[in-house]
């Protein structure tokens, strides 16, 4: 079967501004699973539930800003 055109996801950028020094080893993997592992440093990601909720999961150590669409 042939696949069928999706619409670009949203996406948005993750920067990480709290260390993960002395938090629990669940947030630790979290950071490490959104793509960051030291402060000041970004990852633009598709803006999907799994991700929101590992945001929401370490949200006092990193902020969130929306990416506008490239193209078009």
């Amino acid at each position: 079967m042939p696949e069928t055109p999706t619409e670009p996801r949203a996406q948005v950028r993750v920067t990480q501004h709290g260390s993960p020094i002395g938090r629990k080893a669940e947030q630790r993997a979290t950071l490490i699973g959104l793509g960051l592992n030291k402060r000041h440093r970004s990852r633009v990601l598709e803006d999907t539930p799994a991700v929101r909720g590992m945001i929401r999961k370490v949200s006092h150590l990193v902020t969130v800003e929306p990416v506008e669409p490239v193209g078009g």
